[in-house]
């Protein structure tokens, strides 16, 4: 109870801390302005600027520095980022990225007109523009996309006094200082020392003395998605970039690769929707047909294909017409299993669970669980219809058709997105709509090819 009215309270302070912020901003009151808008936490000011409309925005960007700027932009969504320089003065802008963290920069500029990058980078003082020029010829989603060259590294010959001297100079402009990473006299990365044994040490102490040599790094072109798997195995706060020499290029940090499981989850959710990565705050409806239509496309088709596969069996229809009474039954229920297989397929190859030798015991796991789930389901549908059509051969050929369709349907749901994590492709493409209606055709097979076979205890 206590600490909710401390909650509380706090809020109602905050809310009132934000409307003077307001106030001033309206009323052009400069210098209380900028008082009140530094002194609540970046996000919190990101959070104010973003709800501005454009003209109050305008206000801000004469009121605040590019540095105070830079620090309210990372922590806005990249999308909204972008929009937010369109409508900046070039010179503004161009200071803004200078100031922004060299791997935030980058991000920005990977999402604007090459021609307003190449402004912005002749803009800009020489070396901020060539820290960042290092960064852009990186292909995107790899570790080189998104490190930082913003850090401390030593040599291994240094002793504790020059280091600690060193660090006083390069720390303010380093994105993190909890790990310093150690050169030989070849610049390759040979160790890394915490700033705790770097405190407690005698001050003659040389770095090779106190240093690891156990150094975890990540290839400069390795995939994001798994450079984010290694800082979830490891509890990284830092993780060095090398080429393929050893020497070190960057760093990532952690709240990097906290966005980029963000980026990599929301993905995953628009593929397993049939959809292309598209935001949803999206409010072009032209923009969103285009990126959802290529996917419907291709479904429909493969569902012309399960009508024309039900027309092929019009004469077991004509002959026993209450089989289309439960055509909707057998290819959900297939639907559904096959979309909870690809869930967990999915989520383990996603978060690295399965190596290749556990992906079959996978699918074997899968199957006895189709087995057991399709064989609880036929037993009650067979009970259900005899009770209901009073016709125990028709319970049983439903029956069976969603056992052999369940299992088939756990199967696929399994094997197809392992098939295409083989092949490169992000299991995630196997989306929900994509397995329910590859099952509709199995499990519309399965039933009617029953059907047909065992035409004589039906009629």
């Amino acid at each position: 109870m206590k600490q909710e009215r401390y909650d509380t309270q706090y809020e109602e302070q905050f809310q009132v801390h934000i409307e003077k912020v307001n106030t001033a901003l309206q009323e052009g009151e400069i210098e209380v302005f900028r008082e009140s808008f530094l002194d609540i936490h970046p996000y919190d000011q990101a959070m104010f600027f973003n709800q501005q409309d454009e003209e109050a925005r305008g206000q801000i960007y004469t009121y605040l520095s590019p540095e105070e700027m830079s620090e309210i932009l990372i922590n806005i969504d990249l999308e909204d980022v972008t929009a937010f320089f369109e409508e900046m003065d070039p010179r503004y802008a161009a200071m803004i990225l200078a100031e922004m963290p060299t791997d935030d920069a980058v991000d920005v500029l990977n999402e604007l007109d090459k021609e307003k990058v190449a402004s912005y980078l002749t803009i800009m003082d020489q070396e901020s523009a060539n820290e960042i020029k290092q960064l852009l010829h990186y292909e995107e989603k790899t570790a080189g996309s998104i490190m930082t060259t913003e850090y401390v590294s030593i040599y291994n010959n240094m002793t504790v006094s020059e280091t600690m001297r060193l660090l006083k100079t390069e720390a303010p402009d380093a994105e993190t200082i909890y790990y310093l990473f150690v050169l030989d006299g070849d610049k390759r990365l040979v160790g890394v020392l915490s700033i705790r044994d770097l405190i407690i040490a005698d001050d003659e102490t040389k770095i090779e003395e106190l240093m690891s040599t156990k150094v975890v790094a990540v290839s400069v072109a390795k995939d994001q998605e798994e450079v984010a798997q290694m800082f979830r195995d490891y509890d990284f706060l830092a993780l060095p970039v090398v080429d393929f020499q050893d020497h070190l290029l960057g760093i990532i940090t952690v709240d990097d690769i906290l966005d980029v499981m963000e980026e990599e989850a929301s993905e995953d959710y628009s593929m397993l929707a049939a959809m292309s990565n598209t935001d949803i705050k999206d409010d072009n409806a032209f923009r969103s047909a285009r990126k959802r239509l290529p996917w419907l496309v291709i479904l429909l088709f493969l569902g012309m294909l399960t009508a024309s596969l039900i027309g092929r069996f019009e004469d077991t229809l004509n002959q026993v017409a209450v089989l289309a009474i439960f055509i909707p039954l057998i290819a959900g229920m297939a639907g559904n299993s096959g979309t909870q297989a690809l869930a967990v397929a999915v989520r383990g190859m996603a978060t690295g669970d399965y190596n290749n030798n556990d992906k079959w015991k996978l699918v074997g796991r899968e199957a006895i669980t189709g087995l057991i789930t399709g064989t609880v389901c036929g037993s009650i549908l067979v009970l259900v219809i005899y009770l209901w059509q009073g016709n125990i051969y028709l319970g049983f050929l439903v029956g069976f058709s969603i056992m052999g369709s369940l299992i088939v349907a756990t199967l696929a749901g399994t094997l197809i997105p392992m098939f295409m994590n083989r092949l490169n492709i992000d299991p995630a493409v196997a989306s929900g709509p994509f397995i329910t209606t590859i099952n509709d055709l199995i499990s519309i097979l399965i039933y009617f090819g029953m059907a047909t076979t065992f035409m004589s205890y039906l009629i």
